[in-house]
């Protein structure tokens, strides 16, 4: 498994640069003038993970690359919520799990009908990390019954995981848990202060968030595999969960920890012009060597699986650009 060092000193030059300036690219009129007047919302995640890292790099590329475009990544709960932010004009591009993209694309799982999103590319994956405080005596999600676990943040993609894993090892996510549905940031600190017993988090290698959990507990804290959940998860949603390890190097833990991957994808709005998508597809591979510098993560964002985003639909602007149009 990889081994990861966080690259603090490209992050903070990068979220410095800020969003001015354009140059390259060509400006996308939409048929009546510039998209968004030339501003670009990019809802992430929590600022402490990958998403909002990644976020704010994306937007400084697309800012200084993409002619006529100021481009901002805004902190959010993640995939549930930045979905909806997308489908209601509030955001242009969003970070998103693929289960839950998938969800809202064909109107299933807590989205009552097709959303109007599209894919701009399906990017890497996420790893779910299921952490508890070793005196809590938690060996397997079973184990969580009874106990104060945090789900992620409301409407994120983690939440959704964390109630899926719950309800495949037959708790009850509202009755069977004191449940605490937090943000990363306070999720790690309640860890920290003993106030959870247990956690749930879908993220990137390394996620910030977890680093400093696990550098602070250190044999306090441990992973829960998830080898036995699983099948019940493929049986009930589909094979887009995949058994995977995260390596001992990434979280300094004594052996690679048994989990699930899940892909992530980028989404627009139905309506983006294909312009626009094509350019933001171009930008993303082109200056991918600086979204590297940014967080690690993005060396595992590769052209030949970007378009592979079903059940989602591809952005025909973003087919153009993967198609070499």
């Amino acid at each position: 498994m990889r081994s990861f060092t966080r690259p603090l000193a490209a992050l903070a030059a990068l979220a410095l640069t800020g969003a001015l300036g354009a140059c390259g690219g060509e400006r996308d009129t939409g048929g009546d003038g510039l998209y968004n007047r030339g501003r670009l919302a990019i809802a992430t995640g929590n600022t402490t993970g990958v998403y909002y890292q990644l976020g704010g790099g994306y937007a400084d590329l697309i800012s200084k690359h993409v002619r006529g475009y100021q481009a901002t990544a805004e902190a959010t709960g993640a995939s549930v919520e930045n979905i909806r932010r997308v489908v209601r004009g509030d955001s242009d591009i969003a970070f998103s799990l693929a289960d839950v993209a998938g969800d809202a694309a064909t109107g299933k799982h807590g989205f009552s009908s097709p959303q109007p999103i599209r894919a701009l590319a399906r990017i890497y994956d996420n790893y779910v990390h299921v952490i508890a405080r070793t005196d809590a005596g938690i060996r397997s999600v079973a184990d969580m019954k009874g106990k104060r676990i945090s789900t992620g943040s409301p409407n994120s993609g983690t939440e959704t995981m964390a109630l899926r894993l719950l309800e495949t090892a037959g708790i009850d996510p509202q009755k069977g848990i004191k449940k605490q549905a937090l943000s990363l940031p306070e999720t790690v600190q309640g860890m920290k202060d003993g106030t959870l017993d247990a956690m749930v988090w879908s993220g990137g290698l390394p996620t910030g968030g977890i680093t400093d959990l696990m550098t602070t507990m250190k044999s306090r804290a441990v992973f829960v595999p998830l080898a036995r959940e699983l099948p019940g998860l493929q049986a009930k949603f589909g094979t887009i969960y995949q058994s995977t390890t995260i390596g001992k190097d990434v979280y300094g833990t004594p052996g690679a920890v048994q989990t699930i991957a899940v892909p992530n994808v980028l989404i627009v709005p139905a309506k983006m012009p294909d312009t626009l998508a094509r350019d933001l597809a171009r930008v993303l591979f082109d200056r991918r060597q600086d979204l590297i510098k940014v967080h690690p993560e993005a060396n595992n964002i590769d052209r030949v699986r970007a378009a592979k985003t079903d059940p989602v639909v591809l952005h025909p602007g973003a087919k153009k650009y993967y198609d070499g149009a």
